[in-house]
């Protein structure tokens, strides 16, 4: 999380080839063009690269108007970057708590043949290394689940997702030593590892909880030699989840002569998942003293800022308090920023745990008194609620 007057998450999406991270890319960003988004929303989603804009906005009416599915990609590394501004930033939220004005997600987009075969050489060996590390920034990634693959293997589905699990688990060991630089461990690494079934639409049988437990049952070993593996990468390996958070996607409904872009699911919980759970998620762990003062620091980045922005405090209060922290050494400056004084903890505790009614009541009263970023951060909140209530999304209660 990094925060001046730019709220900027990293998510990144693994998936192997086929397994729909095109099509979802481009659903995801065309549904943000859609009239009906411009004219409702509080934000305008903005493609940072006009090029990328143009051919995602491209890949999404080509869907939309002519059932055509964008050209595969392979062996493409492209990270996408999208900025998400405030449309009224007036003059009486001027005044507010106004630690940012404007959130970015950066989407990474690993290739999926990377982690199915081999490379062809070192020039393709150091790019794969230097792809993973762009993303070593990233708090959420996303490991795809082909809904297809699962149908093909209906009855075996352990098959599929063995050698799911199994081809990522060697990728990962096999840039390892690349990665540790000296053999230490990572302090910047993705601690959230979302499992996502792409292609929902395939097996509308299935909800979050039955996805969850199909995984569960068949899986559950190989998903524990996976964390392991992962926590090997990372310091602090505690404040790790893989495999406990779940989450469906469908880009659209197929059918033959037809894709109906309108019938999504999940993909509106992206940005709330890229915005909003490495902030509560994080807060939760230090809390629970799983990570060390380095890892702490690089998990707290800005939460005390993000904080106000959602409970409404003004930014010079959280500044004064900030200013504490200048008494100690920069390695222990933001935890002391943010924990280290009672009124800050408190305030970032207070927006961590906003939920149920509390959190719709701060909602209606941030758009009420005009504080558009903190009614767009609760939105997402109430976002990820939904989406549990929905039984599209199942976030890990650890």
């Amino acid at each position: 999380m990094k925060l001046s007057k730019v709220l900027e998450q990293h998510i990144a999406v693994f998936g192997e080839s086929g397994s729909g991270k095109t099509v979802m890319l481009s659903s995801f960003y065309g549904a943000t063009q859609e009239p009906q988004h411009r004219r409702a929303g509080l934000v305008n989603v903005v493609a940072d690269d006009i090029g990328q804009g143009t051919q995602l906005h491209r890949n999404y009416l080509g869907m939309k108007d002519s059932a055509r599915l964008p050209a595969p990609t392979r062996f493409s590394s492209t990270s996408y970057a999208f900025t998400v501004k405030l449309k009224d930033a007036g003059a009486k939220s001027a005044g507010k708590a106004k630690q940012f004005d404007t959130m970015r997600l950066v989407w990474h987009d690993y290739p999926g043949e990377w982690f199915e075969q081999g490379v062809s050489g070192p020039e393709e060996a150091q790019r794969r290394v230097d792809t993973f590390r762009s993303l070593l920034g990233s708090d959420v990634a996303l490991l795809l689940v082909d809904g297809q693959r699962l149908l093909d293997n209906a009855g075996e589905e352990e098959r599929y997702l063995k050698s799911l699990l199994a081809n990522f688990r060697n990728g990962l060991l096999s840039l390892q030593e690349d990665l540790l630089e000296d053999g230490k461990p990572l302090v910047k690494f993705p601690r959230i590892w979302v499992l996502a079934l792409s292609k929902a639409d395939l097996l509308p049988e299935l909800d979050v909880f039955k996805f969850r437990d199909l995984l569960v049952d068949r899986v559950a070993d190989d998903l524990g030699e996976l964390r392991q593996t992962l926590a090997g990468l990372m310091e602090s390996s505690d404040a790790l989840a893989v495999g406990e958070d779940f989450l469906l996607l469908s880009s659209a409904k197929f059918e033959v002569g037809k894709i109906e872009v309108t019938k999504r699911v999940g993909l509106h919980l992206i940005l709330p998942l890229a915005a909003i759970l490495p902030f509560e998620r994080h807060v939760r762990w230090i809390e629970q003293k799983k990570a060390g003062a380095k890892v702490a620091e690089e998990l707290l980045d800005g939460a005390g800022a993000l904080a106000g922005a959602v409970v409404g405090m003004a930014g010079g209060r959280i500044g004064k308090l900030g200013a504490l922290a200048g008494k100690f050494d920069a390695r222990i400056r933001t935890l002391i920023a943010v924990l280290g004084s009672e009124r800050v903890s408190t305030l970032v505790n207070s927006a961590a745990q906003l939920a149920g009614n509390k959190l719709r009541e701060r909602n209606a009263e941030a758009l009420a008194k005009q504080e558009y970023m903190a009614a767009v951060l609760t939105g997402y909140q109430m976002d990820l609620e939904k989406g549990e209530a929905d039984e599209v999304l199942l976030l890990s209660q650890r």
